[in-house]
C-alpha cells in the first residue's frame, strides 16, 4: 500500500498478474498503446463503424472461437475496403483500427468489432482522395451489412468445415453494421481508444457487492435509454459468463489494416501529412501513473511512498484504519 507524503492520497499497488483479462493488469498497456497511436493521427475525420455476428453463431464462438474470431476480421477489412476500392463511394485504398469485444452489458456472448476508419483513402497514385459524403457519413450501411454477412460465410468456410443448416440460418438473417457520426477532432479518436482497446469483459467499479453466494454488479439497459440498472448473478453463474470472454492464447484482438497497417503506415502516414500540408505533430514527454509507482494522481507530485506490505491479494476489510495521517 502506498500513501502520499503531500496529501496523504492512498491507494494499492497489485502485483501486476499481466493478464490481459484483469481488469487490474491494463492500464500501462492501454496508456502505452495510446502513446503509440498518437504520433499516427491522421488530420482526416475518422468513422466509428461497428461489425455485429448474429447470436445464431454464438455456440460456434465457444468451440471455434479463433475460427469465428478470425474471420469477423476477416470480413470487416474486407467489407471496408471493397467500399472503399469502388470509385463510386471513395476509389482509393482505405485504413482500419479493428477491436475486438465479446460481450455485452450483462456479460452475455455479444461478438463485434468496434472500427476506427479515416474519411479517405490514397489512390493509386499515392494521392489523398477525401470521402464523397462530406463528412455525415462513411458508406451506406445497409449495403455494407450485406457485404458483410456475405464476406464472413466464405471467410469461415475458409477455416471450418460448415454445416448447411447453419449457413442457411446466416444467410436468413439480417446482419447489423453501424456507423457512427465521425469524430469531432483528432483528440476525441484518442479518447474513444482509451475507452474502447484494453478493456475487459467487465470493471472492477461496476461490482457493487460480493459474498458467499451471488455478485452484483451494474449494468446499462440500452433499450431502456441506458438506463443504469443492477443484477445480481449466482457466483458459479457469473464466472461462466466472465468465461466466455477468455480470448485463445495468441489471438491479438486489436489490428490494423490498409494504409494504417503495422508496415504501411510508416510510408502512408507522412505522405499523407505531407499532400495535406500538415506536419507530423511532435510527441510530448509526458508522466504516466502506470510507469512511475511515486507519482501521486491527486497531488500530481513524485511523493508517494511505500507504508505496508499487505499479506494476501486482496485488500484486508480495514485496509486504510493503520494509515498515519501525516508523515
Amino acid at each position: 500500500m502506498d500513501a502520499c507524503t503531500d496529501c496523504g492520497n492512498t491507494r494499492i499497488s497489485y502485483n501486476s498478474c499481466r493478464n490481459r483479462h484483469c481488469p487490474k493488469c491494463q492500464g500501462k498497456n492501454r496508456e502505452e498503446w495510446i502513446f503509440k497511436r498518437e504520433a499516427e493521427l491522421l488530420p482526416v475525420p475518422y468513422f466509428h463503424v461497428v461489425f455485429t455476428l448474429p447470436d445464431t453463431l454464438n455456440q460456434l464462438a465457444m468451440y471455434k472461437p479463433k475460427a469465428v474470431y478470425d474471420s469477423l476480421f476477416e470480413a470487416a477489412w474486407q467489407t471496408v475496403r471493397c467500399f472503399a476500392k469502388d470509385p463510386k463511394h471513395l476509389g482509393a485504398m482505405a485504413g482500419m483500427i479493428a477491436i475486438l469485444h465479446t460481450w455485452g452489458q450483462t456479460l452475455t456472448l455479444h461478438p463485434h468489432l468496434h472500427c476506427i476508419v479515416p474519411g479517405g483513402g490514397l489512390t493509386k497514385h499515392q494521392k489523398w482522395k477525401t470521402a464523397k459524403t462530406q463528412g455525415k457519413y462513411l458508406f451506406p450501411v445497409k449495403a455494407m451489412s450485406k457485404v458483410f454477412r456475405a464476406k464472413y460465410i466464405k471467410a469461415l468456410k475458409s477455416r471450418i468445415q460448415q454445416e448447411k443448416e447453419l449457413v442457411n440460418q446466416l444467410f436468413q438473417k439480417e446482419w447489423v453494421v453501424y456507423a457512427k457520426r465521425p469524430f469531432g477532432h483528432p483528440k476525441a479518436v484518442l479518447e474513444y481508444l482509451g475507452r474502447y482497446t484494453h478493456k475487459v469483459a467487465i470493471s472492477n467499479h461496476r461490482i457493487l457487492e460480493i459474498d458467499s453466494k451471488q455478485i452484483t454488479f451494474s449494468y446499462k439497459d440500452y433499450r431502456q435509454e441506458a438506463q443504469k440498472l443492477e443484477m445480481s448473478l449466482d457466483n458459479m453463474e457469473f464466472i461462466r459468463r466472465f468465461s466466455l470472454h477468455i480470448l485463445p492464447r495468441g489471438l491479438v484482438r486489436i489490428r490494423h489494416f490498409g494504409i494504417l497497417g503495422s508496415s504501411a503506415k510508416k510510408i502512408t502516414i507522412p505522405l499523407i501529412h505531407q499532400e495535406l500540408g500538415i506536419p507530423i505533430p511532435e510527441k510530448e514527454p509526458r508522466i504516466l501513473e502506470s510507469y512511475n509507482s511515486g507519482y501521486c494522481p491527486c497531488c500530481q507530485k513524485e511523493s508517494m511512498v511505500s507504508i505496508q506490505r499487505l499479506p494476501k491479494r486482496g485488500p484486508p476489510k480495514t485496509v486504510f484504519s493503520d494509515v498515519p495521517t501525516q508523515f
